[in-house]
C-alpha cells in the first residue's frame, strides 16, 4: 500500500539520486577501508535511512511493506555495505520491538534506532542452531528482577558496532522446542555481553559480522520483549516473515545495478569489429537477466501488498526470498560472463558484486530451507501432510 500516490514517487526519485550521487561514488573507498565512514553514516542518518519501517510516533517513516520494498530496491543499487549499515535498523534489528514490544520498550528504544543513534542487530543463530533455529542453547535464567544469559551467537550482522541486541534465549529448559524460547533486548555495555572480532568474509566488505557472547550477562526483566515468556520464537517468525520480503527486494536492487553496468560495458566493448551487444548470445543473457529481475519485482510487490492487507504471507515470503536470492546469483554470474576477462578484475567492480550477493542465498533461511518450507505449505494447502 502506498499512502501518498503523489509524494512517494518523488521520494523514490530523490533516493535514486542520493544513491547515485553520494553513495555509489564511494563504493571503492568502503571496500578498501572495510567500513562505511562516519561522515556517510551521519549523512544516511540525516536522510532518515535508519527509520524507514519504524512507526512515525517514534521518529521513523512508518513505511508500509510496499513502500519499504520499493525503497529497498533503490537503496540496494549500490554497494551492499550501505544498505547493510542501515538495514538492521529498518529490519531485523527493530522489528521485534515494533511487532511485540511493550509501550515502554518501544518508547525507550525505537526513537534511538530511527535516528541512527543506536544500531540494532538480531541475535538468533548459534554454532549448532542455524537452519534449525529451535535448537538454540543460549539460556536465560530468572534471578530476582533480572535474567542471567549464558551462551554464544554467531554470524550476527552489525554485531561489532551494535548498541542494541535482540536476543533469543531459552527460558524453559524443559521445553526443547520453540515454546521454551523468549526474546530479550540487551544493551551494549551490559556486563557479560561481548562481541568477537569481525569475520574475514568472502564479500560484503564494510558490513561487519561477528559472534556475540553472553557470560553471566544480567539483563533486567523489563527487557523481556512484550513482557511474555515463551513467545520469542513467534516474535522471531514475525520478524523473519517481513524481513524475507524486505531482503528479497534487497536482492533485486543489486541485480538491476549489475545489469545496468553490464549494458554499458557491452555497448562500448568491441569484438570482431562490432559491439558485444550485437551478438545474439549476449542478447540472450541480457534477456534472461531482465526477465528474472522483472519476475522477482512483480512477486515481491504482490507479496508486500498482501502483507499490507493483513493476509498470511508465510508461503509467499519464502517464495520471494528463495526466488529473488537465486535470481540475483544467476544475474551476477551472467554479468561477469558478459564482461569476459574484465569481469574477473577488481577494477571493474562487477566481481565485488558477484562476491557480495553470494550471501543472499544463505541468510534469512538458506535456499534449501525455503524449498522445504514452500513444499510443506504447498502440500498442506492441497490437503496433504508430509512426513506422516
Amino acid at each position: 500500500m502506498i499512502r501518498d500516490r503523489d509524494g512517494f514517487p518523488q521520494f523514490l526519485e530523490s533516493l535514486r539520486r542520493y544513491v547515485r550521487e553520494r553513495l555509489a561514488p564511494r563504493e571503492a573507498e568502503v571496500a578498501r577501508l572495510d567500513e562505511v565512514p562516519p561522515d556517510l553514516v551521519a549523512d544516511m542518518a540525516a536522510q532518515g535511512l535508519f527509520g524507514y519501517s519504524i512507526p512515525t510516533q517514534y521518529g521513523g517513516a512508518g513505511m508500509t511493506t510496499e513502500e519499504l520494498v520499493l525503497a529497498a530496491m533503490e537503496l540496494s543499487q549500490c554497494s551492499v555495505a550501505f544498505r547493510a549499515r542501515v538495514g538492521t535498523n529498518t529490519g531485523i534489528g527493530s522489528e521485534a520491538l515494533v511487532a511485540d514490544g511493550t509501550d515502554e520498550q518501544k518508547a525507550r528504544y525505537l526513537p534511538r534506532l530511527a535516528s541512527g543513534e543506536l544500531t540494532g542487530c538480531f541475535a538468533l543463530t548459534e554454532p549448532q542452531a542455524g537452519s534449525d533455529a529451535t535448537a538454540l542453547t543460549t539460556t536465560a535464567v530468572r534471578d530476582g528482577d533480572h535474567y542471567v544469559l549464558n551462551g554464544e551467537k554467531c554470524f550476527i550482522t552489525n554485531a561489532p558496532l551494535a548498541g542494541l541486541f535482540t536476543v533469543m534465549a531459552r527460558t524453559d529448559p524443559d521445553e526443547p522446542g520453540a515454546r521454551g524460547i523468549s526474546a530479550f533486548i540487551v544493551e551494549r555495555g551490559t556486563p557479560g555481553l561481548s562481541t568477537g572480532q569481525p569475520y574475514d568474509k568472502m564479500g560484503q566488505a564494510g558490513s561487519p559480522v561477528s559472534g556475540v557472547h553472553f557470560q553471566d550477562c544480567r539483563v533486567p526483566a523489563a527487557n523481556l520483549i512484550g513482557g511474555r515468556l515463551g513467545m520469542g520464537f513467534k516474535t522471531a517468525m514475525k520478524v523473519l516473515n517481513k524481513q524475507r520480503i524486505h531482503l528479497a527486494a534487497l536482492c533485486i536492487g543489486p541485480a538491476i545495478r549489475m545489469l545496468d553496468d553490464t549494458l554499458r560495458f557491452v555497448a562500448e566493448r568491441q569484438q570482431f569489429g562490432k559491439p558485444l551487444m550485437d551478438f545474439q548470445l549476449i542478447q540472450a543473457m541480457i534477456a534472461d537477466c531482465q526477465t528474472e529481475i522483472q519476475a522477482a519485482r512483480a512477486l515481491v510487490l504482490q507479496t508486500a501488498r498482501e502483507r499490507d492487507e493483513g493476509r498470511d504471507v508465510t508461503l509467499n515470503a519464502s517464495i520471494c526470498k528463495y526466488f529473488s536470492s537465486e535470481m540475483c546469483g544467476r544475474v551476477a554470474d551472467r554479468c561477469v560472463q558478459m564482461h569476459g576477462g574484465y569481469g574477473y578484475i577488481a577494477d571493474h567492480g562487477i566481481e565485488r558484486f558477484y562476491r557480495d550477493v553470494r550471501l543472499f542465498r544463505l541468510y534469512e533461511g538458506t535456499s534449501q530451507i525455503h524449498q522445504l518450507t514452500i513444499a510443506r505449505h504447498t502440500l498442506n494447502q492441497a490437503g496433504y501432510t508430509p512426513g506422516r
